[in-house]
């Protein structure tokens, strides 16, 4: 009898949460040591991240506004990783998405609300797609690697917000330099009755791309293509499969999704075009459809994981832990969480020696 390593494909949802749980305890526990060897108190620490997070209707709500915008840059992700492609530039294409908005909110059509958060929606939706265009053409046609040519256009991206809220898009009666009037066309808040008062509807509107997303992959013909493409790219064009035509529509539907998300983030959360409208969710983004396995309602669970995760950092920091610190041990549960979700695809497994048959 001997052991061996077997590698698993494909884990089940119970599998990954576990892994999930086991790896986040680890790094709660490895966490807890290096702030008692700073001379922190652990658990003290603890109970103010849970308290400030989860305990009070201020932090429930900073918690879902900062969730929106990460679900939405890791569906945008996913849908590349469906295909077997990376997105690298979900924030530049946040960006321009909110740029795009935010052209059509201070300077469009003086439409009601309702008409007027469709148009700038269709506006971020269409320049979050045209903004990966170039990387999709380079990709198809010479087979140009879309990890640089996406995360080289974030660059440009926020250069070119700068320059707009800086610029041309000023608002020019603010003592601020780096940004536009406020937009006048906010996302509505939920009614006052229902306690959360600051959380908008652009929140469930990612909820739903998300439940959206998950039933086209699963059930519809295209999202069964998209699912072959990613897997074995020669096999799909044996079986007939438009393979160029699916990863084009994956990569630019990227790029519509996290466009849409900028907008949602400017009507719904800042209401100004600025450079810090993103703070490096387009990043965070790629972390969280990893660890959801490119999975849409993974991408909720893991982005609301994510927002608390980062939450913490935020609230460790008021409470007297260094900057430094904080993003360390950010990451620590970051990297526990991924290193779990590696390991859970092994198993150990014991061989038995096969049985000799009797000698005739």
């Amino acid at each position: 009898m001997t052991w061996t390593i077997q590698r698993i494909p494909e884990i089940s949802g119970p599998s990954r949460i576990a892994a999930y749980l086991t790896a986040g305890g680890a790094a709660v526990a490895v966490a807890g040591l290096i702030l008692r060897l700073l001379g922190l108190h652990p658990l003290e620490l603890g109970g103010v991240v849970l308290r400030d997070s989860l305990g009070s209707r201020y932090g429930i709500e900073d918690l879902l506004l900062l969730a929106a915008p990460l679900v939405t840059c890791g569906l945008s992700v996913a849908v590349m990783l469906r295909v077997g492609l990376w997105n690298i530039g979900a924030d530049g294409q946040f960006f321009v998405g909110a740029a795009c908005a935010a052209g059509v909110g201070l300077y469009g059509p003086a439409w009601p609300v309702l008409p007027m958060l469709l148009l700038m929606a269709a506006a971020a939706l269409a320049g979050g797609a045209a903004w990966i265009a170039v990387p999709a053409l380079a990709r198809l046609t010479l087979g140009t690697s879309e990890i640089i040519t996406t995360l080289l256009l974030n660059f440009v991206a926020r250069l070119g917000v700068d320059y707009l809220a800086t610029g041309p898009w000023r608002d020019q009666r603010s003592s601020v330099t780096a940004q536009s009037p406020r937009v006048p066309v906010p996302i509505p808040r939920l009614p006052h009755d229902w306690h959360l008062g600051r959380v908008h509807w652009g929140v469930f509107a990612v909820l739903a791309l998300a439940v959206l997303l998950a039933l086209a992959f699963r059930l519809t013909h295209w999202g069964y293509e998209l699912r072959i493409c990613g897997a074995n790219r020669h096999a799909a064009a044996y079986a007939g499969m438009k393979v160029r035509r699916r990863l084009g529509e994956a990569m630019l539907l990227s790029g519509a999704i996290a466009g849409l998300g900028g907008m949602l983030e400017l009507a719904g959360t800042v209401h100004r075009l600025e450079s810090g409208l993103s703070n490096g969710y387009g990043y965070v983004g790629i972390v969280i459809a990893v660890l959801a396995a490119a999975s849409p309602i993974g991408c909720v669970v893991t982005g609301l994981l994510m927002a608390l995760v980062l939450s913490a950092g935020t609230a460790l920091q008021a409470d007297g832990v260094p900057s430094s610190a904080a993003m360390a041990l950010t990451g620590l549960i970051l990297l526990f969480a991924a290193v779990g979700e590696r390991l859970a695809h092994y198993r150990l497994a014991v061989l038995r020696p096969r049985a000799s048959g009797a000698a005739g």
